[in-house]
């Protein structure tokens, strides 16, 4: 057995990175629930303040996402062009 090439190995190993990557997914998500309970209970407690909270919910959850959406791009960029793999060479 020859063992492992050093193309598997990063392949791998990016493969993890993406995966890593990913978890940024979490915590956002967890973010968001906790962001909108909040809201949630605000607007229940003062009603006419509805608009005004649901704007600046928004724009917590558009700069919440962002971190999510670079994270896709990292793993996505990892997964399939790899720019990795061409510097072995």
């Amino acid at each position: 057995m020859n063992g492992i090439t050093p193309e598997a190995f990063v392949l791998g190993l990016s493969a993890v990175g993406a995966g890593i990557a990913m978890i940024a997914g979490l915590g956002v998500g967890l973010g968001q629930g906790v962001a909108t309970g909040q809201a949630v209970q605000a607007i229940a407690r003062q009603p006419e303040a509805r608009g005004s909270l649901m704007t600046t919910l928004f724009i917590g959850f558009a700069m919440a996402e962002t971190s999510v959406i670079f994270a896709l791009i990292v793993a996505i960029i990892l997964l399939f062009v790899n720019p990795l793999v061409g510097m072995l060479h």
